[in-house]
């Protein structure tokens, strides 16, 4: 496998097409070495246009959505962030070489342990890796610049609004399958926010999160 060619079609033809026009992402979604943060078995899939499977039955989002997710935020290098499902490591990654400083949590110690493996190896040391459960939000550190929600909400959880700083931006993915709307939600002031819909996309809910009752008829 051709892995730069790879690199570069995933770049070219699934997200500089899917209206990813910031060549901020577009440099860093080529720069960071997607591959290395794959389980191994998937490696050949690493630039697919597919969700890869991870342990514990969690996924990668497309790379497409991680980019999209990244141009909406608007991260500046001064930025605090908060990133809710560490998953492979891979978003973790991304949000470091933009912003001072990522704070990551993820419910599976195993998936956080081999992500902070992955991240030292690359030489990533402006992060700092909690096992815990953020499905509700995360007061620790908090206000926040950029929150990134990595897994689905059912509804908007407005805990994670509370933990913006003035300015401050979420993304979050809300719905229930098959219809799932990306957000972005930005806090104008002390008890103000403006929210954006972005593109609508299917994720899997983050482990813990409370599931609406469903209606039968």
């Amino acid at each position: 496998m051709n892995l730069e060619q790879a690199r570069f079609n995933m770049v070219e033809q699934q997200i500089r097409t899917w209206e990813v026009l910031d060549q901020k992402v577009l440099d860093i979604m080529a720069e960071v070495p997607r591959e290395d943060f794959v389980p191994a078995a998937y490696r050949n899939l690493a630039f697919a246009d597919t969700c890869i499977p991870l342990p514990h039955g969690q996924t990668m989002m497309l790379p497409r959505v991680e980019a999209r997710m990244l141009q909406a935020l608007q991260i500046e290098p001064g930025d605090r962030v908060l990133e809710v499902g560490t998953g492979s490591g891979f978003v973790t990654a991304l949000l470091a070489r933009l912003a001072a400083h990522v704070t990551s949590v993820e419910i599976h110690d195993a998936l956080r342990r081999d992500a902070e493996d992955k991240l030292e190896r690359h030489g990533i040391d402006n992060v700092e890796l909690f096992t815990g459960d953020a499905c509700h939000g995360w007061d620790q550190g908090a206000p926040y610049d950029v929150i990134a929600v990595t897994g689905s909400l059912p509804v908007l959880d407005e805990r994670f609004q509370a933990s913006l700083a003035t300015g401050g931006r979420l993304f979050v993915i809300v719905g229930q399958e098959p219809a799932m709307e990306a957000l972005l939600v930005t806090r104008t002031g002390a008890s103000q926010w403006s929210t954006e819909s972005l593109f609508e996309t299917v994720v899997p809910p983050l482990i813990g999160v409370d599931q609406p009752e469903r209606f039968v008829l």
